[in-house]
């Protein structure tokens, strides 16, 4: 695999809404991954629950929002695998409800522009979504090995979870999210950070926005972001790009994959090399005061 020297990334601001009808949101998802295109993007990130959308639209109010949107998820992805294709762009779609082998999962696609496309299942849900939904955990992580580079995918509350992103082993995490409140907001950006301090890879955070209808996005905030772990040549704060919260739109940036890489043999931190299972074993005493 060659390994390519600077990347162009996306991370969506969505903001998720009823549209009249399936044409109005086609058109609408058009836009957006025209528009990322158009700016040079290689790959573009939607955010988590913005495959709700489709379940949206209209006027109805169904008893079980999960199975409508379930119902419509693969026109959803197969339209967006089609605009990657049109395009010439990588798109993460957004997550969306999808019935496999009988359970209900949380899964985003990854569309490449020659037509391949790979499921992304969350694997850690949130308290709310245990206790409130009839969504189930995915089995496998995600990462692959494309002419972009190692790529790994890790939908919202995965991020939060080091190990996981840990054993995607990548150059690139892609992270998206949905956050109903500042303080969501704020443990997502610390995480897409984090990870990309630890992995020393560049990590691209899209965020869903808007009020809804329905329980699962009735409402959203957050700020998209793109990060890499500082050092030399790198951002001193790590933040390549960042929007401003609630405000719809790309948030795009150039990544050095070549200096990332180099960064980890010899940058001011070479956490990735220096990473062992065993930083983990801490030694316990019982202390008598």
């Amino acid at each position: 695999m060659a390994e390519t020297a600077v990347i162009r990334l996306a991370a969506a601001a969505y903001p998720v809404e009823a549209l009249p009808d399936a044409a109005a949101l086609e058109a609408k998802l058009a836009a957006w991954v025209r528009e990322a295109a158009g700016q040079g993007a290689q790959i573009a990130v939607f955010p988590e629950y913005a495959g709700m959308e489709p379940a949206l639209i209209g006027d109805a109010d169904p008893e079980d929002w999960l199975e409508v949107a379930a119902a419509r998820a693969g026109a959803y992805r197969d339209h967006l695998a089609g605009l990657a294709q049109a395009h010439g762009i990588a798109v993460v779609t957004g997550s969306a409800p999808e019935r496999v082998e009988g359970r209900l999962l949380n899964r985003a696609w990854f569309c490449l522009p020659d037509g391949t496309m790979a499921p992304v299942d969350k694997r850690m849900l949130t308290p709310w979504e245990r206790e409130n939904t009839a969504l189930c955990p995915g089995d496998a992580l995600a990462a692959f090995d494309t002419p972009l580079g190692r790529i790994g995918i890790v939908i919202c509350y995965d991020s939060e979870f080091p190990l996981l992103a840990r054993a995607l082993d990548c150059d690139i995490l892609l992270i998206p999210s949905c956050t109903d409140a500042p303080s969501g907001q704020g443990r997502l950006r610390i995480a897409a950070q984090a990870r990309a301090l630890e992995g020393q890879c560049v990590t691209v955070h899209a965020t869903l926005l808007g009020r809804t209808r329905c329980p699962l996005i009735d409402v959203s905030t957050g700020c998209a972001g793109i990060y890499t772990p500082p050092d030399r040549g790198l951002p001193a704060d790590g933040v390549l790009a960042r929007g401003e919260t609630d405000r719809p739109g790309w948030v795009i940036a150039d990544a050095p994959l070549d200096l990332l890489r180099a960064r980890r043999s010899d940058g001011e931190a070479r956490l990735r090399a220096d990473w062992t299972d065993g930083a983990y074993e801490v030694a316990r005493r019982r202390v008598s005061l």
